[in-house]
């Protein structure tokens, strides 16, 4: 076991004691344990197939929206 960190806030499940988890590495699977009690877990990750659709990456508004000026008051335009 190398690489410990320690997970700040986390509450173990196990005991309830904060700050006392920690994740680690072995081989390519990854772990969660308390230092206090003798809980220990396999963290399991769902993959993602497909990206998600956000504004950022959808690709249906090609137009872009038009522009208003506004000028306040008492401001010098250029």
């Amino acid at each position: 076991m190398k690489n410990k960190r320690f997970i700040a806030g986390a509450v173990c499940p196990k005991c309830g004691e904060v700050d006392k988890v920690f994740t680690y590495e072995k081989v390519t699977k990854k772990f969660r344990a308390c230092t206090r009690c003798d809980f220990h877990e396999e963290m399991r990750f769902e993959q993602h197939r497909q990206e998600l659709p956000t504004r950022v990456n959808d690709s249906s508004k090609t137009e872009a929206e038009p522009v208003t000026v506004i000028q306040f008051p008492g401001s010098k335009s250029e």
